[in-house]
């Protein structure tokens, strides 16, 4: 996920427990917020815009404030919806696996880089890939570097083998991209924030939150010309489906679904 270099104001991280204090404290050092206890200041208390973060034995978790806000946002790769479609969700069978070609068998190394909440990375790192992640916002690469950290430490043993598959870097993806050789990685996936979608229509909590967090990708476009330069065999965009294509650059083809669809840029045939 993109951003630009402007986050909106984290007011704090709340952390109740002392045994995360050691990492309450780094987390915090990393994005110029102080610590707080289970009982936010007044100050922080009383605040109706903005974000907190909070740290317990469940993880870091991102709260929006203010009335009617949605409930936290965290990374959890072992629960929820990422573990039902890594149990159930069609293993090669699924359409982005097919977008960056493993439904041809060969095991890919892959860059994604606009990762977010690593939801992709970590369902293509399920099905054998090496990913290297890129995220900009310092909030959001939190987040994920979380989950990353618990999904390491769970007892579920293919678990931790999928995540021993990702890795995370900080960082703007276009300087990333512009310092990589040509055929760095086999695949460069690009999922850049969809635009908002009109006010009557239900967002997915983590989004919502995220539109207003970290705002949309302006610079796509460029990403997807730098990821053209250094991919062994080809670019996966991710877009909705009636969505132009980035840069207006019609794709080698497309695979389309009931709301996104995938364009895809082929630069060499798989090898097998």
């Amino acid at each position: 996920m993109q951003s630009s270099n402007n986050d909106p104001l984290v007011h704090a991280l709340v952390c109740p427990s002392p045994q995360l204090q050691a990492l309450a404290q780094a987390i915090a050092a990393r994005l110029g917020v102080a610590v707080v206890d289970a009982q936010p200041s007044v100050a922080v208390d009383k605040l109706d815009t903005g974000f907190i973060l909070q740290l317990d034995e469940q993880g870091l978790a991102l709260q929006q404030l203010g009335r009617k806000a949605p409930g936290p946002v965290r990374v959890d790769f072992g629960a929820g919806a990422v573990e039902h479609r890594r149990k159930f969700g069609g293993g090669k069978g699924q359409m982005i696996a097919k977008a960056v070609g493993l439904n041809k068998g060969a095991a890919l190394t892959v860059l994604d880089a606009t990762a977010g909440l690593g939801k992709d990375g970590f369902v293509l790192a399920s099905l054998g890939c090496q990913v290297q992640l890129l995220e900009r916002s310092p909030v959001v690469a939190e987040l994920l570097a979380d989950g990353l950290r618990r999904g390491l430490l769970s007892q579920d043993g293919e678990l931790r083998e999928i995540v021993q598959r990702l890795t995370l870097q900080r960082g703007d993806s276009r300087n990333f991209l512009a310092g990589q050789a040509a055929a760095e990685f086999d695949i460069v996936y690009l999922d850049p924030m969809f635009p908002e979608r009109s006010k009557s229509a239900q967002v997915k909590k983590d989004m919502a939150a995220f539109h207003q967090l970290v705002g949309g990708d302006e610079d796509a476009g460029e990403l997807l010309s730098l990821a053209r330069k250094i991919a062994r065999y080809r670019v996966v965009v991710k877009r909705p489906r009636k969505a132009p294509c980035l840069n207006q650059l019609a794709p080698t083809y497309q695979l389309t679904g009931k709301t996104s669809r995938y364009d895809i840029y082929v630069n060499a045939k798989i090898g097998i």
